[in-house]
């Protein structure tokens, strides 16, 4: 494993690198993604095998411009070519109809293929020098938390990947908002860094898919093992994701402690709420070790960026658990709730 700058220099070289198979850890605005050369099956079954994850959880395919849409996506609709417009380069990514000349294991043996093109300048001049789009999901093993930061890469990951690009903390935090544009109506499968209400302002009505781990208009279901009949339509649609080592329990807003047993609450454990009026008020009951606030200053922006940051922060002190609060159900509060829910034990 070696560590890149963003100097010009090593973009280069971590461009050459994905060119010759090899894989790069890169910085984007939502978290560092592990990226293969999206043409190279070998390269690709690497990210599987560095993260451990399952074959049947699609890939996303990232573009460094608009125009390389039509290199991966066989047919692109008006309406997935007028969010291309108005929101891309952001943390946006749309399923489409794939062309065949992106490998089945990429798209988990789907005929669709999933394409963002990210905000993020040292993201999109890396895979601009490489010439070829990169299949990348987040730089971490299958399941566990998010990495914000080059170090949660390298902690987490190590040898199994061959170049790190340091292009410090991610500003987004939270993986993209996927939306299926292939069937009659826009989907979104799952919730991210572009809010429902900017998306719905560019088309219209959206619908949301509320049970984890089905394809829209199909049966594709999970079995009692976890493992779907075919493959995922998306990332990030495993009943159980992103999760902390530290057990963690989810509430209802303003509901701790009394949705909590104070006798259960093993010790040290950590409360994670919404702003920092919700944590004064929780902190005078003195039954947590530490309230922390998601946004101290009620940004949900900020919520978002600080979500997996202070996950990592929380394993890395030694709780025994974690009680986090959901927050307001609006703009990426969906997605923080998402997340939240998909971390938490069941």
């Amino acid at each position: 494993m070696e560590i890149l700058s963003t100097s010009e220099d090593d973009l280069a070289k971590a461009a050459q690198a994905l060119r010759e198979g090899k894989l790069v850890a890169i910085p984007t605005e939502t978290v560092y993604g592990l990226g293969a050369n999206a043409y190279d099956e070998r390269a690709v079954a690497r990210v599987f095998e560095a993260k451990a994850r399952p074959t049947f959880d699609p890939l996303i395919v990232h573009i460094a411009r608009i125009e390389d849409l039509n290199k991966v996506a066989r047919e692109v609709p008006p309406s997935a070519r007028a969010l291309a417009n108005a929101l891309w380069p952001g943390p946006l990514t749309m399923i489409l109809p794939k062309k065949p000349e992106i490998p089945d294991i990429v798209t988990a043996g789907l005929p669709t293929v999933a394409v963002r093109f990210p905000k993020h300048a040292i993201a999109q001049r890396i895979i601009a020098l490489a010439g070829v789009p990169v299949a990348a999901p987040s730089a971490n093993p299958f399941g566990y938390i998010s990495p914000t930061t080059a170090k949660h890469v390298i902690a987490m990951l190590r040898d199994k990947v061959d170049f790190i690009v340091d292009g410090g903390p991610c500003d987004v935090g939270v993986e993209s908002t996927v939306i299926d544009m292939t069937g009659t109506s826009p989907i979104i499968l799952r919730p991210g860094g572009m809010a429902l209400e900017s998306i719905e302002a560019i088309i219209g009505n959206v619908s949301i898919q509320a049970q984890p781990g089905r394809s829209p208009g199909t049966t594709n279901t999970l079995d009692t093992a976890g493992v779907p009949e075919k493959g995922l339509a998306s990332p990030g649609q495993t009943l159980s994701h992103y999760a902390p080592s530290t057990p963690l329990y989810l509430f209802d807003a303003d509901s701790l402690p009394r949705s909590a047993k104070e006798s259960e609450i093993p010790h040290p454990s950590v409360a994670l709420v919404f702003d920092s009026i919700r944590a004064k008020e929780l902190e005078s009951y003195h039954i947590f070790e530490q309230v922390v606030a998601l946004a101290p200053s009620g940004d949900m922006r900020e919520a978002a960026a600080r979500l997996f940051f202070l996950l990592h922060e929380f394993d890395a002190t030694g709780y025994e658990a974690i009680f986090a609060e959901r927050v307001p159900e609006a703009g990426l509060g969906r997605a923080i709730n998402d997340r939240l829910y998909r971390a938490s034990k069941k």
